[in-house]
């Protein structure tokens, strides 16, 4: 039987999962600092963060997919593959290459929310994966635009995907300028992003 957008919160709420019961879990460290949402998906609010090489233990990966349940400080949420890093067959590797050496996960919902209705909002496209450590952009941007930036909100959209510093939007975000800068911004998974015309590149996060 196939859902509709809106789903009963016994299929999809903010909390973490109820994993499979493995053998081991994996420690992996993130590339980046990298955000840890109440559910697998970007649409999901943000209740961590992994910072840039900080460590992490993976639980378990949902099948088919690269969001994975971690526990970090105690806390039990959901993380992004593409941009962990851990030790599989021996070899330093990115976690979303060799999903099939982490144990799968089930996402669930938590008892007391079961039969309440949510709307998750629509994912719209896909953000363009940072393929190297290198392109990660380190900038530290004049107080005047991020006080601009989240004083105007725009009206967010969702991306597959997580926002990393350095990661690429699609010429289907638009873009609003930052008035005296080169600058153009957007609010991607409900976070404010200021971004560089010219590549489309993320260069700041407003945490």
């Amino acid at each position: 039987m196939r859902y509709k957008r809106t789903f009963f919160v016994s299929a999809l709420a903010l909390s973490a999962a109820v994993a499979v019961p493995v053998s081991a879990e994996t420690v992996a460290t993130a590339m980046t600092p990298l955000n840890v949402r109440s559910g697998p998906g970007p649409q999901y609010s943000i209740i961590g963060t992994i910072p840039d090489r900080g460590q992490t233990t993976i639980i378990g990966c949902i099948r088919d997919s690269l969001w994975c349940q971690v526990s970090h400080n105690g806390r039990q949420g959901w993380a992004y593959a593409q941009y962990l890093t851990a030790r599989l067959s021996g070899r330093s590797l990115a976690v979303a290459q060799r999903l099939t050496d982490i144990p799968t996960v089930v996402y669930q919902a938590p008892a007391e929310t079961v039969g309440s209705a949510v709307t998750l909002p629509a994912i719209t496209g896909t953000l363009i994966a940072r393929t190297a450590p290198a392109q990660r952009l380190v900038i530290a941007p004049p107080d005047t635009v991020g006080t601009f930036v989240t004083n105007h909100p725009v009206a967010p959209v969702y991306l597959n995907g997580e926002v990393v510093e350095g990661v690429g939007l699609p010429e289907s975000v638009a873009l609003t300028p930052v008035p005296g800068t080169d600058y153009g911004y957007a609010y991607v998974n409900n976070l404010p992003v200021l971004v560089a015309p010219s590549t489309r590149q993320v260069e700041y996060i407003y945490r």
